[in-house]
C-alpha cells in the first residue's frame, strides 16, 4: 500500500477540464516518486495514500493542491533591453529570473514593439487537474534514498 516512505511508480495521463491531455507517462518510464517526501503535488500525492500495486486511480486536483492559484502580480512589461545577448524573442520563451523569494521560471507572453510581457505564474497554476492511471509499482525505499528525499 502507498504510504509515507514507499517507493512508487504510476502511469498517469493528466487533462485539464476541457479534457485535453496536459501531460501523459504514455509511451515513456512509469513516475517514480518516494511518498511522503513533497516529490509530486500535494493534491495527487493525498489521493494515491492507500492504493496498492496495480489499482487504478483517478483524481481530481485543484490548483491549493497543484501549482497554486494564478497571481496577476507576476505578470510584468519589461524593456526588450532586459533579454541582454538573445538575439530573438519569441512568444513562449522561458527564461530563470530573479524574484522576490529566490529564482523563478518567466514566460514570454507578448511582444509589442520594445516592450515583452512576462508571466511568473507557473503554466498550470489557477488550472483544475484530472488525473488517471495505474499504480505500476510500491515497495520499501533504500536507505540512501530516504537520506535524499527522492527516488534512485
Amino acid at each position: 500500500m502507498i504510504e509515507e516512505n514507499k517507493v512508487v511508480k504510476i502511469d498517469y495521463t493528466v487533462k485539464d477540464e476541457t479534457g485535453q491531455v496536459i501531460d501523459t507517462s504514455e509511451g515513456k518510464e512509469p513516475l517514480a516518486y518516494l511518498a511522503g517526501a513533497g516529490n509530486i503535488i500535494p493534491g495527487l500525492e493525498k489521493a494515491l495514500v492507500g492504493k496498492a500495486q496495480g489499482e487504478a486511480f483517478q483524481a481530481e486536483v485543484h490548483p491549493q493542491d497543484a501549482y497554486g492559484d494564478r497571481n496577476e502580480a507576476l505578470i510584468q512589461n519589461v524593456e526588450k533591453s532586459v533579454f541582454q545577448g538573445v538575439d530573438e524573442l519569441e512568444v513562449g520563451m522561458v527564461f530563470n529570473a530573479q524574484g522576490p523569494q529566490g529564482n523563478i521560471q518567466v514566460t514570454i507572453v507578448e511582444i509589442e514593439g520594445e516592450d515583452v510581457t512576462i508571466d511568473g505564474n507557473h503554466p498550470l497554476a489557477g488550472l483544475v487537474l484530472h488525473f488517471e492511471g495505474v499504480v505500476r509499482e510500491v515497495r520499501d525505499a533504500t536507505a540512501e534514498e530516504l537520506e535524499h528525499g527522492h527516488v534512485h
